[in-house]
């Protein structure tokens, strides 16, 4: 610990600007490990509790960069709440009870050509929102569309009708 002090400054203090450095690298390899924990998913289409995994691992390892938390125990709490995370996804892959309660479920928006206004409602979605949706999956109008779905992760995946 005394060796790890030397090269990372103390927990109260300034540290030093090469100390500093030392917190970047090292905070820069243990965020690439916290991502490789977590897994791929977790910072690319994030459901809730993905989004705070991110913010409270950013958090920290900001705070244990400035020194305004102490380096090790930080670190150390912080790579629980990932290893809590990819346990908690783990779960949601073999439960579809536990996968529904953390990540929600789907919700249809357009079925056979109809909006449905209900569940655009339930997730605040705008028709504008809905007709930006379907635009991105190269559909102008809701009458072209069999089926539209705001998904768990908070994208409108949609299916078109089949042409005729």
């Amino acid at each position: 610990m005394e060796l790890l002090e030397a090269i990372v400054g103390p927990d109260v203090g300034s540290p030093s600007t090469a100390q500093f450095c030392a917190r970047a690298v090292l905070l820069f390899v243990y965020g690439l490990l916290c991502i490789r924990v977590a897994g791929r998913r977790t910072f690319s289409s994030l459901s809730p509790l993905d989004i705070i995994v991110a913010i409270v691992v950013g958090s920290n390892i900001s705070r244990a960069m400035t020194g305004k938390a102490p380096f090790v125990p930080t670190l150390v709490a912080t790579m629980l709440l990932v290893v809590l995370h990819r346990l908690a996804a783990m779960a949601t892959v073999r439960s579809n009870l536990l996968s529904r309660l953390i990540k929600g479920s789907p919700t249809t928006l357009v079925r056979d050509g109809c909006i449905d206004r209900a569940g655009m409602m339930r997730h605040d979605i705008s028709d504008e929102d809905l007709l930006e949706g379907l635009r991105m999956e190269q559909v102008e109008d809701p009458a072209d569309v069999r089926l539209a779905t705001i998904e768990r992760g908070g994208k409108i995946s949609v299916v078109p009708r089949a042409k005729a």
